[in-house]
């Protein structure tokens, strides 16, 4: 029988492709703000890249709101499980 231990799409290299991939894609995108005429509704919007960083942001501070709030919900006393 064979070894199922390893995960496939790690053994042909598939997830480093796929990663690359989506690097270049989130890289060409950002020079492409550059290029792209934009209708703002704030000065700040015109920067380059702001999207991409604010969106970076966002993203970090909804993960860690989300883990608070979590842990406050399903926490549990250090003697639980005695």
């Amino acid at each position: 029988m064979e070894d199922n231990s390893k995960n496939r799409l790690e053994g042909a290299g598939i997830l480093k492709k796929t990663c690359r991939v989506l690097y270049a894609v989130c890289v060409l995108l950002l020079l492409a703000d550059g290029f792209i005429h934009k209708h703002t509704h704030i000065s700040a919007e015109q920067w380059f890249g702001f999207h991409a960083f604010y969106g970076f942001a966002a993203a970090v501070v909804l993960v860690v709101l989300a883990a608070r709030g979590l842990r406050v919900v399903l926490g549990r006393k250090e003697d639980y499980y005695d």
